[in-house]
């Protein structure tokens, strides 16, 4: 049985139409990655989690990192870009420390991780000094195929495919989740909050583009204030 917990709707066919060359770009990658994750991991959505959740939390830190920088070279406020771009870097990395316990990831998928970590990471600062637009723009499509990844998972949950166990002790502290709520739960939480990173990228692509923000973001599942669990 699931538990009846209050998690915000989300939309998991919401798509972005490109606008010229910056964007159409953004998506062939995203869609290039997307094939290979789909090759690698096939329906082993835990073990995706954990490697795709490695190469999520690296793009808010390159953005709040290089923001930081360019404001204080303009001496210009950052009209709040770098504490949710940090926040969006700690959320990914609390998915990865929940899928860790979920599914725990073999040797060979940590050494993945480290060279697709390190590859991403020096491709993805390039990225942004050069066109800060079309990186928030990839992660934008980054997060659209985020959704429909966890929608896919939640439905093997459903079917029974996927055994719906406990939930780990750090996801119902971070997600303030009840003592009985179980993976699916986990599953729709994460899912809300990539989500809400995919419509925030992407306005913020659409303001540095010149283009009005009209659509607001998917709201956010409440996290706790500390993130730390006490031991």
């Amino acid at each position: 049985m699931t538990v009846n917990v209050q998690i915000p709707a989300v939309d998991p066919g919401l798509h972005y139409d490109s606008h010229g060359v910056s964007d159409r770009l953004a998506l062939g990658f995203t869609k290039t990655l997307r094939f290979c994750a789909d090759t690698f991991f096939a329906r082993r959505y835990g073990h995706r989690a954990i490697v795709l959740e490695t190469v999520a939390a690296v793009p808010g830190m390159v953005g709040a990192t290089l923001t930081h920088l360019r404001c204080l070279r303009n001496m210009c406020d950052d009209k709040g870009w770098i504490r949710t771009l940090m926040e969006e870097a700690e959320n990914e990395r609390m998915h990865l420390m929940t899928f860790i316990e979920v599914a725990k990831p073999t040797l060979f998928e940590r050494l993945v991780v480290l060279g697709v970590q390190w590859v991403f990471y020096l491709a993805f600062f390039a990225l942004y000094l050069v066109s800060a637009r079309t990186a928030h723009r990839v992660v934008g499509y980054f997060e659209e195929e985020a959704v429909i990844s966890y929608t896919h998972f939640l439905a093997e949950l459903d079917e029974g495919r996927t055994p719906n166990v406990a939930a780990p002790a750090i996801a119902r502290h971070y997600w303030k989740l009840p003592d009985d709520a179980t993976l699916r739960d986990v599953v729709l939480v994460v899912r809300a909050d990539e989500a809400h990173h995919r419509d925030v990228n992407h306005a913020f692509a659409s303001e540095l583009a010149g283009r009005p923000v009209t659509t607001p973001a998917a709201p956010y599942p409440e996290h706790a204030d500390d993130i730390r669990l006490a031991a």
